[in-house]
């Protein structure tokens, strides 16, 4: 079965084909609509189509087969992801048009955590607005958290039942998972992905009342300061730059800004870990993914160094030379930990060819 992952971001969109053994047949970022007809023409016709999409409400738990009334639910979520839900769309539409009669297959960041206890799932919020406006803490980048915990297991010949892994997605945007035989218990993301840690351009976890103060006493409106939170935040606001390598460098030589900047991002990234540890019971292997969790030594140093009270230890140079799939654990570590390369593509693959199979035909 030849399926065709098509990973749709705010601002990004690429196309994978892989075959049945997810040999990847063609790979292309188109930037625009004309481009996507563009790259697709020429391509080997795929037997199904699976779609990235980020928000699935309280409804889609799992994958879903794409019809009219799938993809009108969709369109009512957008207010809940208003920067990743439309381009998803868009670019299911432009791929339906394009490959008429090849069946669609939605794949849900969001359902990899729709399983979480009550507890940690729940705010503590008057029930009124939970139950009228569904508010609850549905996390994202799930499509990456279960394929980076099902591949550290592997890496590490480990049966999922029981083992505990806290997976690290860092990137632009950035969130951490709890993940106990195989099933997400926790993570850092809430009701949106402002929640959590620190981020390129996002602001993570802030104290409610700051954003009504600023309101009521800043005369800011409910706009200005959701683009703010959103857009001008984070690592670009702590130091002038989204890009933590170029954070890294001005640390590097002494920069004031930059240096607090690595600080205030290493201090959240070791507070959410532990937060996740405690969530599962203590930790067993601890997975690094994503562009900044896969290329950031800096980052995984700093982070492992405060944790050692875990019983997590990394060796210094495999983690300096760390590429692809790679354990960078100590010897003898209580914890191990691996980088993990990013492939949402296959977690996609895996799960519009496991709801393909039990489509009645």
């Amino acid at each position: 079965m030849r399926v065709l992952v098509v990973n749709a971001g705010s601002s990004s969109l690429k196309l994978r084909l892989l075959d049945h053994d997810d040999a990847v047949l063609r790979a292309a970022e188109p930037t625009s609509p004309a481009g996507l007809a563009c790259a697709l023409r020429g391509w080997e016709r795929p037997d199904v189509v699976g779609h990235r999409i980020v928000h699935g409400g309280t409804e889609y738990t799992g994958p879903v087969r794409v019809d009219d009334e799938v993809r009108a639910r969709l369109e009512e979520l957008t207010d809940l992801a208003p920067l990743h839900q439309p381009a998803a769309l868009t670019a299911l539409d432009e791929v339906t048009t394009l490959l008429p009669g090849v069946p669609a297959v939605a794949c849900f960041d969001t359902a990899f955590h729709a399983g979480m206890p009550a507890a940690a799932a729940t705010y503590a919020v008057p029930a009124e607005w939970r139950e009228r406006y569904a508010i609850r803490r549905y996390g994202f980048h799930g499509l990456s958290h279960a394929y980076c915990s099902q591949r550290a297991a592997r890496m590490l010949d480990r049966p999922r039942a029981g083992l505990r892994v806290v997976t690290c997605h860092l990137g632009a945007g950035a969130s951490l998972a709890a993940v106990l035989d195989g099933r997400g218990v926790d993570t850092t993301m809430g009701f949106t992905p402002l929640e959590g840690l620190v981020m390129a351009t996002r602001s993570g976890t802030v104290d409610p009342g700051l954003v009504l103060w600023l309101q009521e006493h800043g005369g800011l409106s409910a706009h200005e300061v959701a683009t703010a939170l959103e857009h001008r935040s984070g690592l670009v606001a702590l130091a002038g730059s989204a890009d933590l390598r170029e954070v890294e460098a001005a640390a590097g030589r002494g920069a004031p800004d930059a240096l607090l900047a690595l600080a205030v991002y290493t201090h959240r990234l070791v507070a959410g870990i532990a937060s996740m540890a405690a969530a599962i019971g203590g930790l067993d292997v601890l997975a690094f993914t994503g562009g900044v969790g896969e290329n950031s030594a800096t980052v995984r140093a700093r982070a492992t160094d405060r944790l050692a009270f875990l019983g997590v230890a990394i060796d210094p140079a495999g983690n300096r030379s760390a590429s692809g799939d790679t354990d960078i654990s100590a010897p003898g570590a209580a914890v191990r930990t691996v980088v993990v390369a990013a492939r949402e593509d296959l977690q996609i693959a895996h799960e519009t060819r496991l709801l393909s199979e039990r489509a009645p035909r």
